[in-house]
């Protein structure tokens, strides 16, 4: 039995719903679907040990729960005063009979970077996983209304960060291992009103093309998703009221996806049927055309 894709979840218009950044999921209505009462194992991941940053919300929630259906153990990493919703996503891992482990922090900190990652090997005895997924995002009007700092911040949450965690997860990942990056469709279709996050995304995608060349030595594998709109807490506090209300209408499907949509995609890129995928960037945006 199939799904409409254009109908299976809801469509904009979207009531108004401000939040300050972060954001909360319990906030947002509709309630993003994280895959928590649809998605099916079949032991892909059997044995392994996953750290996903940004992993409390949105995409890396989605990620956090697949995962540990697929058998895996998984760390996730998130902003303290996100708390409660990464317990929530523990209880999730745990339901699924594996082991979580949270790990608070910024990731603007090249400390927090190794120590997640210290963390997480010294915890599960190993690293298989790493999916690069938190990321900071504010709109702007102009360039001129871009505070030096918030800039500041993009690059240092969206690209130190993922560069911090990545160079330290290379003494624990051994031939096999992947990561994963999460940048976005905004990487070859940057918006204006979100110059310093497309800034970033586009950045991203260059280190998972750069990457993957300089880690095949090692047999390291290095792959991006391109989301297009997906319905996360970021919407609501990170975009104008206006964006949130029309959001996803610009695509084909005329609808965000919802982070269920993209755990597939990140399940392919870390399970050993994709042996031989690396440097991929792989869109899921609802037939938007990216190139």
């Amino acid at each position: 039995m199939t799904t409409d894709p254009l109908h299976k979840y809801p469509r904009p218009p979207f009531e108004a719903q401000p939040q300050s950044f972060p954001g909360k999921t319990g906030r947002m209505a509709p309630e993003p679907d994280h895959g928590e009462d649809s998605y099916k194992g079949s032991g892909k991941l059997t044995g392994q040990v996953a750290l996903i940053t940004g992993g409390d919300s949105g995409i890396g929630r989605a990620v956090a729960i697949a995962y540990a259906r697929e058998g895996a153990d998984v760390a996730i990493s998130y902003l303290p005063e996100e708390q409660a919703d990464a317990e929530a996503v523990s209880g999730w891992i745990e339901k699924a009979g594996r082991r979580a482990l949270l790990l608070p922090g910024d990731l603007k900190d090249p400390a927090y970077g190794r120590a997640i990652v210290a963390r997480t090997a010294e915890t599960f005895g190993r690293l298989d996983v790493l999916v690069n997924n938190g990321a900071f995002q504010q709109p702007n009007e102009g360039l001129d209304a871009i505070e030096d700092t918030i800039f500041e911040d993009h690059f240092r949450t969206n690209v130190f960060g993922p560069f911090y965690v990545t160079k330290a997860a290379l003494a624990h990942l051994k031939p096999g291992a992947s990561v994963i990056f999460t940048s976005s469709v905004n990487s070859k279709h940057p918006m204006p009103s979100l110059m310093a996050y497309s800034a970033t995304k586009g950045a991203l995608s260059n280190m998972v093309l750069s990457l993957s060349q300089l880690l095949a030595e090692k047999g390291i594998r290095v792959n991006g998703v391109l989301p297009g709109p997906i319905w996360t807490p970021f919407i609501p506090s990170g975009m104008s009221q206006d964006s949130v209300k029309s959001f996803g209408s610009q695509v084909p499907f005329g609808r965000p996806g919802q982070p269920a949509e993209l755990a597939s995609a990140y399940v392919m890129l870390a399970s050993e049927e994709s042996s031989y995928t690396s440097g991929a960037l792989i869109t899921v945006a609802g037939a938007m055309p990216v190139f």
